[in-house]
């Protein structure tokens, strides 16, 4: 599934790149959702809030206000080389186990508190994103245990301008219906109808209790990919992208290499169903066989937001199709490229034309969530990289650099 990437926009700045992260995190602190909650939730909120010990390190001391300080934060993407960024949560939102990223879905006792918890982070959120107009594009959160309730929030989003809605953890034999199940309609009818993209992070499309156990933090990596990646084959096989043919599905921070194998299997496991009704001893009812190949969904609808790629990861990038693939920084993380995101293009994409790569820098991202490049163009002339120095192969890895991107091969 090779294809070309489309020529260099005259709107990006001709010697410098127009670097956009569709993956960085950001969050309020507790202090500042209380004000976001109304005046009814805010005494349960200071008793939910005098309980709760943060674990995440990028959540304590010095590190954690990059999630909310505006002018630091922009400072740093800035400093790096980065004009614009596609604005995950991070931080821990009112009555939530832990951060929203990874939570577990609510269930029927504690859903109104985390409903409460999520609405006041889209408020925030929107805020967050206008301090900086064009320069980020909002996910908001939503939960499926209430159709109607998230219907209202996807139309909400869209009327406040926020860009994307999150995908909400489904975990596996969970008391939420499976991701593929129909009763969803209504959701995937709301995005398409606001152009809302649906975007799926990694380790928050719903993983099983993996125990109390030494080693269950290892199994959670381990297992993680598997997890996040099922979502794709739920929505396709299911017909979610044959029942609604314009609805976008990006998903984020989940490598790129498994890809171009699983579409073929896919693709194999659909000819056998439409020669022959089966797979083996399985038969399927006509009405589960899709009209398209699995493959031809994916090109027409769904993008990878390449975190941190590594050159191992980027080598499939063309198979993929650069107009689905986004370059991703993971700021603040631990993981992310940042502060050393010139050196981290430098390792993964020596050799690239400059067209191939302004298309996964910027070029997807701006189709998939709207960014303006005419509005970014001017910024990227005094804080993008130059194509040059990109060029320039990388000599040696920073000493102090933590993200894999520098690490795996």
């Amino acid at each position: 599934m090779t294809t070309t990437a489309p020529a260099p926009s005259d709107r990006q700045v001709a010697d410098r790149y127009t670097i956009i992260s569709s993956d960085c995190h950001a969050g309020a602190n507790h202090s500042t959702y209380r004000e976001y909650l109304t005046k009814e939730w805010q005494e349960e909120f200071d008793a939910w809030r005098g309980k709760y010990s943060n674990p995440f390190r990028d959540l304590q001391d010095d590190g954690r206000t990059r999630n909310w300080d505006d002018e630091r934060r922009i400072a740093d993407l800035h400093a790096d080389g980065i004009v614009a960024e596609v604005t995950f949560p991070n931080t821990v939102p009112p009555f939530f186990p832990t951060g929203a990223v990874i939570a577990a879905a609510p269930t029927a006792d504690n859903y109104e508190r985390r409903l409460v918890g999520i609405r006041a982070h889209n408020r925030w959120l929107v805020d967050f994103c206008r301090e900086r107009p064009g320069q980020r594009a909002g996910l908001a959160q939503i939960f499926l245990n209430d159709i109607d309730d998230a219907v209202a929030d996807i139309h909400w989003a869209k009327e406040h301008g926020l860009h994307s809605i999150l995908l909400p953890a489904v975990a596996p034999n969970s008391h939420l219906a499976p991701l593929y199940a129909p009763e969803y309609d209504p959701v995937w009818r709301a995005c398409e109808e606001t152009g809302l993209p649906v975007t799926a992070h990694s380790g928050g499309t719903g993983m099983p209790n993996f125990g109390k156990y030494p080693i269950a933090n290892l199994v959670f990596v381990l297992e993680s990919s598997f997890y996040s990646n099922r979502s794709l084959w739920h929505l396709i096989m299911s017909g979610v992208f044959e029942r609604f043919p314009t609805l976008k599905f990006a998903m984020t921070e989940q490598g790129s290499a498994w890809v171009p194998d699983l579409l073929d299997r896919l693709d194999n496991l659909h000819e056998q169903m439409v020669r022959d009704g089966r797979i083996g001893e399985l038969g399927f009812d006509a009405e589960v066989i899709l009209p398209l190949k699995p493959s031809d969904y994916f090109k027409r609808q769904v993008y990878i937001g390449a975190s941190f790629p590594a050159p191992s990861d980027a080598a499939v990038f063309h198979d993929i199709g650069l107009d689905h693939v986004m370059w991703g920084s993971d700021y603040p993380h631990h993981e992310a490229c940042w502060p050393y995101t010139r050196e981290s293009l430098r390792r993964t994409f020596a050799g690239w034309s400059e067209a191939d790569l302004r298309q996964v820098l910027a070029g997807t991202a701006a189709s998939v969530y709207g960014f303006d490049l005419d509005l970014l163009a001017p910024i990227a002339a005094e804080f993008g990289p130059t194509v040059a120095d990109v060029a320039m192969p990388l000599d040696h890895i920073p000493a102090d650099a933590t993200s894999p991107s520098f690490h795996r091969p």
